[in-house]
């Protein structure tokens, strides 16, 4: 029974990682819209949907018994906000790349992501790390640093992404929220801002309520679905394999995202960005190999404290 979880948690998860790689191509459908106006519809419509799923599925008075909690606690209210922020940041600069041509910066990006996270569960949480984890974050720092003095571009949406997205799973972590809470909640504090943005920045709406049913309408009440999907997918399927097995599908989505900026995209793909990259695929190899050794050592010490 219980493989048969790890295996239904493995397809599950592979699934919203698929999801996320491919999700560059809807970004780009969108491309002649701003990125902050889609960016806004992207907020606005996440709400909406994720308020129909509570709905539908009977969590509303669990959704209500958690926005009491947490006014109840004020660093847990000031994570949340700052958590809303965040991820905005992060959803706001990846269309921004997949719309101006920067899918292989995005890739890298969340290439790097983990490697974020061991620097901020190290600094910020204070836990313990391997040589091989301590190895990974310096050639990925070398890999970043190559980039910028030899090709004499600085790959800051690479960074940010990452970091925003680290920063992002840090915060979370702290509030150990219900997925489909957390995102509820994040999309309600951030979609006031999202739907004043909307009504009077824009020069011209590009949502129209006639006709309603159009092509760019449809794609931008879409992006609500396209944001919740693969992450109640993902809280739904992470939860029933182990660490190591996550961390491992977590590359599915930037090597998707890397052959469409490469193959169908047409981006420029230099002698530099291969080393960039192949120092960072080295270091996540030595980063994932560290994870495997070091998960039976901590069941066995689980083992031996029990």
């Amino acid at each position: 029974m219980e493989d048969k979880s790890i295996q239904q948690g493995a397809v599950i998860t592979f699934i919203a990682y698929l999801l996320w790689g491919i999700f560059p191509i809807y970004w780009k459908l969108l491309e002649h819209i701003p990125a902050g106006e889609v960016l806004a519809h992207r907020i606005v419509w996440s709400l909406i949907f994720m308020i129909v799923l509570v709905l539908v599925t009977g969590n509303w008075r669990h959704l209500i018994e958690t926005v009491h909690l947490l006014k109840k606690d004020r660093k847990k209210t000031l994570a949340v906000v700052t958590a809303s922020i965040v991820i905005s940041i992060n959803w706001f600069l990846f269309i921004f790349s997949v719309q101006h041509g920067h899918v292989l910066q995005a890739s890298l990006g969340y290439y790097i992501n983990p490697l974020i996270s061991i620097l901020l569960a190290v600094f910020v949480l204070k836990e313990k790390t391997s040589k091989g984890q301590i190895l990974s974050f310096i050639l990925a720092g070398f890999g970043v640093l190559y980039l910028t003095l030899s090709y004499g571009v600085f790959p800051w949406i690479s960074l940010l992404l990452a970091m925003s997205f680290g920063f992002y799973g840090l915060i979370k972590k702290t509030l150990n929220l219900h997925a489909m809470y957390g995102l509820t909640i994040e999309t309600l504090v951030i979609a006031p801002v999202a739907l004043l943005y909307l009504i009077f920045v824009p020069a011209e709406q590009s949502f129209t309520f006639s006709p309603l049913f159009v092509p760019d309408n449809l794609l931008l009440i879409g992006s609500g679905v396209v944001t919740a999907v693969p992450l109640l997918l993902f809280a739904a399927g992470a939860k029933r394999i182990p660490l190591a097995m996550v961390g491992f599908l977590q590359y599915v989505a930037p090597t998707i995202m890397f052959f469409l900026g490469v193959f169908l995209y047409n981006e420029t793909f230099t002698v530099h960005h291969m080393i960039t990259f192949a120092l960072i695929w080295i270091a996540l190899v030595i980063y994932m190999a560290s994870i495997y050794r070091d998960t039976p050592r901590r069941k066995r010490r689980k083992n031996i404290a029990t």
